[in-house]
C-alpha cells in the first residue's frame, strides 16, 4: 500500500491515545496516532516521524502518524495498514479465490476476512505488529481479551468445517522470529498454541518499510512456546 502527502518530523508527546504533538518544519502541530496500542518504546521525544498530510479541511488534526525508526529500523504503526497489507498477500499465495470479504461475521464476533476457493471457505484473522525487543517481533503490547477471542472463534469454526488461519504482519523488517508476549498477556500466548493445536495455521510475514509505502516481505519464523524455555 502507498501514502501520498508524507511529512517528516520529530515526535514531541503524546497527549492521548489518539492525538500526539510533533514537530514540523519548526512548527508544532497536532497529529491523529493510528495507533491505539501502548507504542511506549517508538513515541520517544525526538523520535524521527513521518506523517500523511491530509487536505479535509473538517479535520480536527492536520496530520496522521504514519512510522517512527526506532534506531535505524523504520517501523509502520498505522493500525489500518495490516489489513490492507494482507488482502494483497493472500490474494497471491492463495490461489482460486473467488471470494474474499472483509470484516466477516462470525457467531459473535467479526472476523477480518471470509475466503472463499472453490474447495475451502477459510477465515483468516490479521494482527498488526509493531513491537520488537532484541530483534524480536512480538504481539500484543498490551492486553487483548478481543484477540483471545478471536483465536477461540477461529478454533471453534475449525470445528465447525471451516479452515483458518491467524496472520501477524510485522510492519518492519529484519526481525530474528516472532513470538507471543507472553510476559503481557500470558493467556493470548496460550490461546494462540490452543489455536494451532485445534488446526488453526499460524502464519507471520515481514513488510518493507518507507517513508511512504508498506509492502509485504517474506514469511517468519514462528516460536509459540514462552521464549523462556527458548533457547
Amino acid at each position: 500500500m502507498k501514502y501520498d502527502n508524507i511529512r517528516e518530523g520529530r515526535f514531541i508527546t503524546r497527549l492521548n491515545r489518539f492525538v500526539a504533538t510533533v514537530e514540523i518544519g519548526g512548527k508544532e502541530e497536532l497529529c491523529h496516532v493510528k495507533n491505539t496500542g501502548r507504542c511506549k518504546e517508538l513515541l520517544l521525544p525526538s523520535a524521527v516521524v513521518f506523517l500523511q498530510e491530509s487536505s479535509k479541511a473538517t479535520r480536527k488534526t492536520r496530520y496522521d502518524l504514519i512510522s517512527v525508526y526506532k534506531g535505524q529500523r523504520l517501523i509502520n504503526i498505522d493500525s489500518q495498514a495490516p489489513n490492507k497489507v494482507a488482502a494483497e498477500y493472500l490474494s497471491g499465495v492463495i490461489p482460486g479465490i473467488r471470494l474474499l470479504k472483509a470484516e466477516a461475521k462470525y457467531h459473535k464476533s467479526r472476523l477480518d476476512f471470509y475466503l472463499e476457493t472453490a474447495e475451502d471457505k477459510i477465515f483468516v484473522e490479521v494482527k498488526g505488529v509493531t513491537l520488537e525487543e532484541a530483534g524480536v517481533a512480538k504481539f500484543p503490547d498490551a492486553p487483548t481479551e478481543r484477540g483471545v477471542r478471536h483465536l477461540q472463534e477461529l478454533g471453534r469454526s475449525i470445528q465447525e468445517g471451516y479452515k483458518a488461519a491467524v496472520l501477524f504482519v510485522i510492519q518492519m523488517k529484519g526481525v530474528k522470529y516472532f513470538t507471543p508476549n507472553y510476559q503481557t498477556h500470558r493467556a493470548f500466548g496460550q490461546a494462540l498454541q490452543q489455536a494451532q493445536e485445534q488446526g488453526v495455521s499460524v502464519l507471520a510475514i515481514d513488510c518493507h518499510v518507507t517513508e511512504s509505502q508498506l509492502i509485504a516481505g517474506d514469511p517468519v519464523r514462528i516460536v509459540l512456546k514462552d521464549e523462556g524455555d527458548f533457547e
